[in-house]
């Protein structure tokens, strides 16, 4: 027989303690998108939890997204700017799950030819990727040097090579610029600067007001009807076909 004085693994503050642990790991990761409750800069306030209405088991709220801004002349599109549904895309480059997804998103432009464009935008979580805030402004001056060819050569590049969460040194995007053609000491010096500082953090408070909790936080806009889809997470392409169609058919 089991004494009950003895049996306590399961009670008590144990059981408290494992309960925390297994939903705090949940939380970070869910449906194959990183969250997180705020950014620590300067000026903001990390977001804090909500009390939401319980739901029914097994229908969860489908995501809705906030005010988004349209097609901006700074914006790094892949794809027609003029195509009707534009996927855009808030991404960290050290987000494993944007290292995922990116094979998808070009899966998309592909598959759409001149239909969809895909917007990315910064949305680095540095509270938990440190070196995301630097790689998205690496990626900025490569654009200073190469165009939007440049941008987006740099950002394959990186998505190549870092294994993520916070796993490239800042010290070769030098040289990973160097590998796609561009000028390395020109890239550290424009890094060097902070010149692009202030516009990932635009980014990144843009997609605080759409509605993004994580990355890759994407949102499809349709621009003839101005619908928007949120779809959290490095999901399949098969679940953007279906979305994507549903939208142009309207």
């Amino acid at each position: 027989m089991v004494d009950p004085e003895k049996n306590t693994f399961l009670t008590g503050p144990k059981a408290i303690l494992i309960g925390a642990v297994i939903i705090s790991i949940s939380i970070l990761l869910h449906g194959g998108v990183i969250k997180i409750g705020g950014r620590s800069i300067a000026g903001t306030v990390p977001t804090q939890p909500t009390t939401q209405t319980p739901t029914i088991p097994n229908q969860p709220p489908e995501p809705q997204a906030g005010p988004v801004e349209l097609l901006k002349d700074e914006d790094h599109v892949r794809g027609d700017r003029k195509a009707r549904v534009l996927l855009i895309e808030y991404s960290d480059l050290e987000c494993p799950f944007c290292k995922r997804f990116h094979p998808t998103a070009k899966q998309v432009v592909d598959e759409y030819k001149g239909q969809v464009a895909w917007v990315y935008r910064h949305f680095p979580l540095d509270q938990i990727h440190s070196k995301a805030d630097k790689e998205a402004e690496a990626v900025e001056c490569a654009k200073d040097q190469g165009g939007e060819d440049g941008f987006w050569k740099m950002v394959d590049k990186i998505f190549e090579v870092t294994p993520s969460n916070n796993g490239l040194d800042p010290e070769s995007l030098p040289k990973l610029a160097a590998d796609v053609g561009l000028n390395s000491a020109t890239l550290k010096t424009c890094l060097d600067s902070g010149k692009y500082a202030p516009h990932v953090e635009e980014d990144y408070q843009g997609g605080i007001k759409a509605g993004i909790t994580g990355t890759p936080g994407n949102i499809l806009l349709d621009t003839k009807t101005n619908k928007t889809k949120l779809i959290p997470g490095a999901v399949p392409f098969d679940q953007f076909k279906t979305a994507i169609d549903d939208l142009l058919k309207s």
